[in-house]
């Protein structure tokens, strides 16, 4: 609400009218003395089930270390106790007001009625398989996901109780921050509907740092990473608004927002994704000699939001790469011909995969699930005279709520194809007949 002094209104009136309009304008004088009011004075109108959480991360880039504060304002102790699980081989100096237990595996922390802080330390560096870092704080930069500083949480509340929480940064001169949530002045709003204590999530990029946003297919991209770096954001925008009106009809309810940071040595040299964000190194082709996109098939992670079941990593990963292939050549980025040729590099690759099912795919097995998706494809439209496809199945896979396994990949291709489809069969599925399946619930 504008407000507008009530002398400049008078100024402006006759005698006769001004005081008719008295009459009027003090309830409106009223509202507006609101406009002014103090932080703790709007707060009593918040919902009283509410309390705030702040995180304030301080970086530390001559040491490599950030500390971080959690700052709890609240009432009626809605919020009575917190329990972490932190990797305490680069977190440490659990310390605060209330009561803080620090276990072998866990802190505990109780705290003041009316609220009250913890704090604690973080060595942000991570070496990942020996191969480069996926977190790292240097004198100019720092890249990490906020779940490398900010370990994950179980909360006992009063019946009800939700958290309203934000997260700002404490910078050294002439930096800045991008992460996956809104904000402006390194303030950042943290909202999660599906939790009620809402904990900071995804990557985060800090330091001297350049960020190129657009809005592509109702969705807010954000490609951001250090100056001097090769990052590429122009072109990372560029594909994208090929693409993701691709994936827009393929997966309707896309994220309203997409964060993607990049950058150069030290960090690892392949993609990895987080909610609703995403890092890929710099150096990284964006579209490789095969065909492949470690851009697009991280994109398709982040929006299918599919997680795999123990032993059913095939499922997730041989999706993120098929639909990476598909969102190519359905987008015209990639012609007929190369999207061919890629299939059969594919099919060619699956030969070196012994097993399917496993703890973890590996390129080759990725390389067989695509195969197995691909033949899948065939067998529904064959079925169904082409009145259903994966594309089917793969809608209603992303309304699956908890852990996916071939159980229900099965369950929904048997419907869609009104019988089994031959490329789910076990003998096409080396590994997958001993795996116990695992139970999942759609929403």
């Amino acid at each position: 609400m504008n407000c507008i002094p009530a002398s400049r209104i008078h100024s402006r009136l006759r005698p006769e009218v001004g005081r008719i309009v008295n009459s009027l304008l003090l309830p409106c004088l009223a509202c507006c003395v609101a406009c002014g009011a103090p932080a703790s004075e709007e707060q009593k109108s918040d919902d009283p089930l509410s309390y705030r959480v702040h995180y304030t991360v301080t970086p530390d880039p001559a040491t490599g270390l950030l500390d971080v504060e959690l700052r709890l304002r609240q009432s009626r102790a809605l919020l009575r106790e917190v329990t972490m699980r932190p990797n305490f081989a680069r977190m440490s100096g659990f310390d605060g007001n209330g009561d803080v237990a620090v276990g072998k595996e866990l802190v505990t922390w109780k705290p003041p009625s009316s609220g009250g802080s913890l704090r604690w330390r973080v060595r942000v560096e991570h070496l990942r398989s020996g191969a480069g870092y996926d977190a790292w704080l240097g004198p100019e930069w720092g890249l990490f996901r906020a779940e490398d500083i900010i370990p994950r949480a179980r909360t006992r509340t009063r019946k009800g109780a939700v958290s309203k929480t934000r997260m700002s940064f404490e910078l050294p001169g002439n930096w800045s921050v991008v992460t996956q949530y809104y904000g402006k002045n390194d303030r950042f709003n943290v909202k999660n509907p599906d939790r009620r204590f809402d904990q900071p999530a995804g990557w985060v990029v800090l330091g001297h740092i350049g960020v190129r946003r657009d809005t592509i297919a109702g969705v807010r991209v954000a490609v951001a990473g250090p100056t001097g770096n090769a990052v590429r954001r122009l072109e990372i925008l560029a594909i994208l608004n090929w693409t993701l009106p691709e994936l827009a009809r393929l997966l309707p309810d896309l994220p309203r927002r997409l964060t993607i940071v990049s950058a150069g040595e030290p960090m690892w040299r392949g993609g990895l994704s987080a909610p609703q964000s995403l890092f890929v190194h710099a150096e990284r082709p964006l579209i490789s000699e095969n065909a492949t996109s470690t851009l697009l098939h991280e994109v398709v992670h982040i929006t299918l939001g599919v997680i795999a079941a123990p032993g059913y990593d095939w499922i997730v990963e041989g999706l993120a790469e098929f639909y990476s292939l598909e969102l190519l050549a359905r987008s015209g980025t990639i012609s007929a011909s190369r999207y061919q040729s890629a299939r059969a590099q594919q099919a060619a690759w699956s030969k070196e995969a012994t097993s399917l099912c496993a703890e973890a795919s590996t390129g080759s097995t990725t390389a067989f699930a695509v195969t197995v998706f691909a033949n899948l494809d065939l067998d529904l439209r064959d079925k169904t005279n082409s009145k259903s496809n994966l594309d089917d199945v793969v809608r209603e896979l992303a309304d699956i709520r908890g852990p996916v396994d071939l159980s229900a990949l099965s369950d929904i291709a048997n419907r869609l194809a009104g019988g089994a489809p031959d490329a789910l069969h076990i003998k096409n599925l080396p590994g997958c007949h001993t795996l116990t399946p695992t139970r999942t619930t759609s929403g």
